[in-house]
């Protein structure tokens, strides 16, 4: 028997049904496919388009060997019943990187376990031989304090602040994309790893080798993409709140700001601006000339950001067109209510190329003709009202196969209608994303978290894992989004701690839904969405202004630092955040520091994450000497140390080795 053969520089095994490829993709990297009962498509999810490498191949009657650069797969067909294994391993050494199970022998176990759905749909299972020493990062967003991976059970799928990014890098050498944007799941066990899709009709994944964590990242964005060019004013300060709810306010905030002498880059309109979701313009009892505004905003150099929801109100103006044109997400039965907030809505299908430009002309018109350069697309997910997903089915497919490149569509509708009015540099705010989002400009922000010290924590790990991810660009809301007091001493607290980590995230943004609350009533005498209560730095008393003032200056110091780290992240597709270990990959224990981070190659911060701490641990990866950014005082690489943290700093460090701080930039913060 012929189970494997050679076409088209690919490696194919074909047995009972089963059809699998392995072709090179990349540079030291596979894409895997494999169908039961069909032709193996050509669709790629998320994979960018590669030039055809040329690769070794060998081939006998049960083994086959496929190489490319530093990764081979080894192909070996086991006696009972003729099932494929494949082992992935380092070229030169052999070093088994990830491994198929086995099928046991009499166990008859499937490594890609198929079971029939309906026609050519499948839940497809994958499952691997799990090395317990291994430690595993990535995956995007999940909220919890958990660094690696190891271990955990995460669904393939997106709700309000969390987004599942299916990348995973193993301090083993290699990273894994599951390339498949079916809802499911993953098992990090230690006895297996099992991928899983509810719904599909293929296997498809991806994999690489690198010999330090920016090899492999530098492998996965040059096939996933990388993100544009930072424009300026996303390196400086946001001001945002839930919600400036009136032209007059937005523009009060503003002058305020600009007579302070404060510099902000960006000020934040939030949702109901509008009439009713799916309106897409700014309602004229609240904002009866935008345009002005937008001229004043920009004339004090600054950029204004408006609020985008995919939801369509029933009574929108543009309900019935859209739902005639055939543009909004479907429910398999049943009445036709996606979410329920103000009223009846549904999705704007963002997997319609007709409906992403619909929605783009609407917002052409009445956001980007006006001078609005940058949006907030909220709602990415998007947020079903139960996450019922195998209810609804998209342009795409069913949401169960296709649903998490919801987000990516989203961002891609904007991205791509800027791009044709000549916009170059482009970034918008987005609480969702799946793999390739960051090639579409998304800022992703960490979604409706708490104001709690446990949620603070939480948003450190966030922001590395979807570093690791691909997605460089990463902020949160500044303070959290619920729960957050302004005349509670222990939520300013939080805030001063949040502030400070927020001047070393990818973006600086204040954001929240502040306690206590103002009901809106319009002339009509209908209750609008609230205000919150006021949340710009003179908000929270003169001592803690002072502090985020500061900070905000130290922020402008390193406008020119942040811009190369920008740049290394289009370039290169490093993250902003970093691990320590991305940086330090031969520290042994920068591989288990969870509580501190890289700006950037050159800045480590740890923030002060806990109630009433005013010193704290600090590790100093080794390879280098350090200098603490607020005192001066010079520390070598390989010790703990206790640094001092009281509530006017936190414990930042450069490396004393460094060419970009300096140049420009005072060390002393």
């Amino acid at each position: 028997m012929q189970f494997f053969s050679i076409e088209n520089g690919s490696l194919l095994f074909r047995e009972n049904g089963e059809t699998l490829k392995i072709e090179a993709w990349g540079r030291d990297s596979f894409r895997v496919r494999s169908v039961f009962l069909g032709g193996i498509s050509d669709y790629s999810p998320a994979l960018l388009e590669q030039e055809k490498r040329n690769c070794d191949i060998t081939i006998d009657d049960r083994r086959a060997l496929i190489v490319n650069g530093k990764i081979t797969a080894k192909c070996y067909v086991q006696p009972w019943g003729n099932a494929l294994q494949i082992s992935f391993v380092e070229t030169d050494s052999g070093k088994v990187l990830l491994e198929e199970i086995s099928n046991g022998g009499a166990l008859a176990n499937k490594a890609r376990y198929y079971k029939h759905l309906k026609g050519d749909v499948f839940r497809l299972k994958a499952s691997f031989i799990a090395d317990p020493k291994e430690k595993l990062f990535g995956m995007g967003q999940y909220q919890q304090e958990i660094m690696d991976l190891k271990g955990c059970n995460l669904e393939l799928a997106h709700r309000n602040s969390q987004a599942s990014v299916p990348f995973v890098l193993s301090d083993k050498g290699y990273g894994f994309l599951w390339h498949n944007p079916a809802i499911g799941e993953v098992h990090f066990g230690y006895n297996t790893t099992e991928w899983v899709a509810e719904e599909t009709r293929q296997l498809d994944y991806w994999i690489t080798a690198g010999d330090t964590p920016a090899d492999i990242m530098g492998n996965y964005t040059e096939v996933s993409g990388r993100a544009p060019r930072m424009p300026e004013y996303g390196l400086g300060f946001w001001q945002c709140k839930l919600r400036y709810y009136n032209q007059e306010q937005v523009l009060d905030i503003a002058r305020e700001y600009h007579k302070r002498g404060v510099h902000i880059d960006v000020i934040v309109i939030d949702y109901y601006h509008w009439p009713r979701c799916g309106d897409w313009r700014f309602d004229p009892e609240y904002f009866p000339d935008p345009k002005a505004m937008i001229k004043e905003l920009n004339d004090m150099g600054i950029e204004c950001m408006v609020s985008i929801w995919p939801q369509v109100d029933w009574r929108s103006e543009n309900y019935e067109e859209m739902k005639q044109q055939g543009l909004l997400v479907k429910i398999g039965s049943g009445v036709d209510v996606q979410m329920i907030f103000h009223g009846n809505n549904v999705f704007f299908d963002a997997t319609n190329k007709r409906a992403r430009e619909y929605i783009w002309n609407k917002c052409r018109k009445n956001y980007a003709e006006l001078g609005v350069k940058t949006f907030w697309l909220d709602e990415a997910e998007p947020e079903f009202t139960g996450y019922d997903y195998e209810n609804y089915h998209y342009n795409s497919g069913s949401v169960l196969q296709t649903g998490n490149i919801y987000p990516r569509e989203y961002a891609r509708a904007f991205y791509e209608g800027q791009r044709s009015l000549g916009q170059e540099k482009i970034v918008n705010l987005i609480r969702c994303a799946w793999v390739g989002s960051q090639r579409y400009g998304a800022l992703v922000w960490s979604g409706d978290i708490m104001s709690t010290w446990e949620d603070f924590r939480k948003q450190i790990i966030a922001g590395l894992q979807m570093g690791i991810a691909g997605i460089p660009w990463w902020t949160t809301d500044i303070g959290g989004f619920h729960g957050g007091d302004i005349r509670s001493d222990e939520f300013k607290e939080l805030l001063i701690r949040w502030f400070q980590y927020g001047c070393f995230c990818p973006v600086m943004r204040i954001h929240g839904n502040r306690d206590p609350h103002t009901e809106i009533i319009n002339k009509a005498g209908e209750v609008r969405e609230w205000t919150g209560a006021e949340n710009e730095i003179w908000s929270y008393g003169e001592e803690n202004y002072e502090i985020m003032k500061h900070f905000i200056e130290i922020r402008e110091k390193l406008r020119d630092y942040t811009r190369s780290v920008m740049d290394e992240a289009s370039e290169k597709g490093y993250p902003v955040m970093r691990t320590l270990f991305f940086e330090f990959p031969n520290d042994e224990r920068a591989w288990s520091i969870t509580d501190e981070y890289m700006y950037g190659g050159d800045i480590l911060v740890a923030p002060v994450c806990h109630k009433g701490e005013t010193k704290r641990k600090v590790y100093l990866p080794e390879g280098c000497d350090w200098i603490e950014a607020f005192t001066g005082e010079k520390y070598q690489g390989g010790i703990e140390i206790m640094a001092d943290a009281p509530i006017e700093r936190l414990p930042v460090f450069v490396r004393a080795d460094s060419e970009k701080i300096g140049n420009g930039i005072q060390i002393n913060f």
